[in-house]
C-alpha cells in the first residue's frame, strides 16, 4: 500500500513537472515570436529609424511594443506612437532626454509608463483614449509640462497630482467620469484652457468661478441645468456649454465667445446692440467735429476694435523718441507673460467639434508661448484625422 501511494505521488510530481516544462516552452516561444515581430518592421519604418529627423511618427503600425532601436535615437524631439497596441514603453525610452513631445493616445495603457517620468523636458504629453484611472505621484517630475491630454479615459476623480505642475497651461480631461472638482482646484493658477466636456457634472463646479486666469472653458455634453454669471472671469474668451439642459446662455463678458444652444441668437443680439451703440457714438463724434469740438472716443469704440483703436492712436515718448503705440502695446503684452492672450476677433468656423479623434494642432492655442492669438484653424476640433505636423512651439 505504501509503495503504491508513493508511486502515485511520484506520478503526480512528474505530471506537474511536465506541465511546468510545457508552460516554460510556450513562454519562450512567445518571446521568440515577439522578437521576430520586432525584427520584421513594417514597411517604411526602417527608413524612419535611420533618418536623422527629430520627429518620428510610428502611429497606427500595430505595434505591441516599440522597436528597441527607438531608444537609441538621441536626436529625437517629438515621438508619435498613437493608435498602436502598447501597454507600456521600453525602459530605454528614458534616455531620450531631448524629447519634448510624446503622443501615446489610442493605445491600451492602464498606467502611465514609468520611463515617461524621466523625460523631464517634455512640454506636451498625449495620453488620451487609453485605460487610465489615476496618475502616479511621479507626475510631479514633469516640471516643464505645458499641455496634457488625458481625455477618453476612466478618471472618476480629478488627479490632484497635477497641482505640482507649475507650467501646465492646457488640460484636456474630457470624456471621463468626473462628477465634481476639488474645491482647491484654483491652485492651478497657470491653467489657461480646461476641457471638461463629456463628464457627469449635473451642477456647475463653483470652484471654476475662482479660476480667473481661464481663457477657454469647455463643459459640453454634461447635465448642467443652470449656469451662474461668468462675468467675474475677466480673462475668459471662449465658453462652450453645448448639449446641456439649459434654457439660455449664461451671462458673460462682452468679449467672450459662447457656443451652445441659443448662443447664436445671443451673439447676434449682442452684436446688434453693439452696432447701435457704435453708430450712436460715430454720429455724436461727427456732430462734435462739425461743431469744432474735440471728439470723444467712447468705451464701446475701444471694445469693438479690440484695442486697435487705441493702438492706432497711441504714441509714447521716451528719451525724446516717438514710438508707435502699436509697438508699445506689443511690448506690454510681452511683459505680461505668456499666460495672457490678446484676442482680436472670432470666426464661426473656429469651433467645429467632431468627437471621434484628435487633431494635435488644437493645443497650439494654449501652448505656443507669449502673445497667444486665436487664429481660425487653431480652434478647430477635428478628432478624425490625426495631424502630426506641429509648428515649432517653444518659448521665445
Amino acid at each position: 500500500m505504501g509503495n503504491s501511494s508513493g508511486k502515485e505521488e511520484g506520478g503526480e510530481e512528474e505530471e506537474e513537472g511536465a506541465k511546468e516544462g510545457e508552460e516554460t516552452e510556450v513562454k519562450e516561444k512567445k518571446k521568440e515570436q515577439e522578437v521576430e515581430v520586432e525584427e520584421e518592421l513594417p514597411m517604411g519604418v526602417e527608413e524612419l529609424l535611420e533618418s536623422d529627423d527629430p520627429v518620428l511618427d510610428l502611429s497606427y503600425r500595430k505595434f505591441k511594443r516599440l522597436p528597441s532601436r527607438v531608444c537609441g535615437l538621441m536626436h529625437l524631439e517629438k515621438l508619435y506612437a498613437c493608435g498602436n497596441r502598447l501597454r507600456t514603453l521600453p525602459a530605454g525610452i528614458s534616455q531620450l532626454q531631448g524629447l519634448r513631445v510624446l503622443a501615446l493616445d489610442f493605445n491600451k495603457m492602464e498606467d502611465v509608463p514609468a520611463p515617461v517620468f524621466q523625460l523631464t523636458k517634455l512640454t506636451r504629453l498625449y495620453l488620451g483614449s487609453n485605460r487610465l484611472m489615476t496618475l502616479p505621484p511621479e507626475m510631479r517630475n514633469l516640471q516643464s509640462l505645458r499641455c496634457l491630454w488625458v481625455e477618453s479615459n476612466y478618471f472618476q476623480t480629478f488627479p490632484r497630482e497635477l497641482y505640482d505642475l507649475p507650467n501646465l497651461k492646457s488640460l484636456q480631461i474630457g470624456d471621463n467620469q468626473l462628477k465634481t472638482l476639488p474645491p482647491d482646484l484654483w491652485r492651478m493658477e497657470a491653467l489657461r484652457g480646461l476641457w471638461l466636456y463629456g463628464n457627469r457634472f449635473d451642477t456647475f463646479p463653483k470652484v471654476l468661478l475662482r479660476m480667473e486666469n481661464l481663457e477657454i472653458l469647455d463643459l459640453d455634453r454634461n447635465k448642467i441645468t443652470e449656469f451662474p454669471s461668468l462675468k467675474r472671469l475677466k480673462s475668459l474668451r471662449l465658453f462652450s456649454y453645448d448639449h446641456n439642459p439649459v434654457k439660455e446662455p449664461p451671462k458673460v463678458g462682452m468679449e467672450v465667445l459662447v457656443v451652445g444652444e441659443g448662443a447664436a441668437e445671443f451673439l447676434e443680439e449682442r452684436e446688434a446692440r453693439n452696432e447701435r451703440l457704435r453708430k450712436a457714438a460715430e454720429e455724436e463724434a461727427e456732430e462734435l467735429a462739425l461743431a469744432g469740438e474735440e471728439p470723444v472716443i467712447h468705451g464701446i469704440l475701444k471694445n469693438s476694435s479690440s484695442k486697435q483703436a487705441t493702438t492706432d492712436a497711441a504714441v509714447t515718448v521716451e528719451d525724446g523718441d516717438v514710438q508707435e503705440g502699436e509697438t508699445m502695446v506689443e511690448e506690454e503684452e510681452l511683459e505680461k507673460g505668456e499666460g495672457e492672450l490678446a484676442f482680436m476677433e472670432y470666426d464661426g468656423a473656429e469651433l467645429e467639434y467632431d468627437e471621434e479623434g484628435v487633431e494635435y494642432e488644437t493645443e497650439e492655442l494654449i501652448c505656443e508661448g507669449e502673445g497667444f492669438e486665436y487664429e481660425g484653424e487653431e480652434l478647430e476640433y477635428d478628432r478624425v484625422n490625426m495631424d502630426y505636423e506641429y509648428e515649432e512651439e517653444e518659448t521665445r
